[in-house]
């Protein structure tokens, strides 16, 4: 009786407790290239579970230079994102199923619950350090490719 009560418990803290390494599981390569032609490599996590989906980078101290997270959803559909206990700023860059970015929200507030929402039916969500888009000059139009989708 005593294993699954220390087990739910485990559960119940481990999200404060997590670690950026908890996350750094499998990195996949992805790149971003403008409409001038200037190639961005990068190196992202995956969110492709409702749960990885929900999680994403929930709890970071901070996000590797060179890195965010790629969220995987299963059909296009309109998108709302938040910042719930997401300690860092962060740039969404809103795809469609081709690739193409369609919106950037630039600086996303951390904490904050305010819904962002693309304002057409996308299939993923990248999510970068916040400046990110504006360092490198992203804007709608880019491309992004990655294995990852498929």
């Amino acid at each position: 009786m005593r294993f699954p009560a220390l087990f739910l418990l485990a559960l119940l803290v481990a999200p404060a407790t997590w670690a950026p390494a908890a996350w750094a599981e499998d990195l996949v390569p992805l790149l971003i290239t403008t409409e001038e032609g200037t190639e961005h490599p990068f190196q992202v996590e995956l969110a492709d579970t409702p749960e990885e989906r929900g999680r994403g980078l929930m709890y970071r101290k901070e996000l590797a230079k060179g890195g965010g997270m790629l969220f995987i959803f299963p059909r296009r559909e309109r998108i709302a994102m938040w910042m719930r206990n997401t300690e860092i700023p962060l740039d969404m860059l809103f795809i469609t199923d081709d690739g193409r970015v369609v919106q950037i929200h630039e600086r996303a507030v951390p904490y904050s619950e305010a819904t962002i929402t693309s304002r057409r039916r996308v299939r993923y969500v990248l999510e970068l350090a916040g400046g990110t888009a504006e360092r490198l000059g992203f804007k709608a139009g880019a491309l992004v490719t990655s294995v990852a989708m498929q």
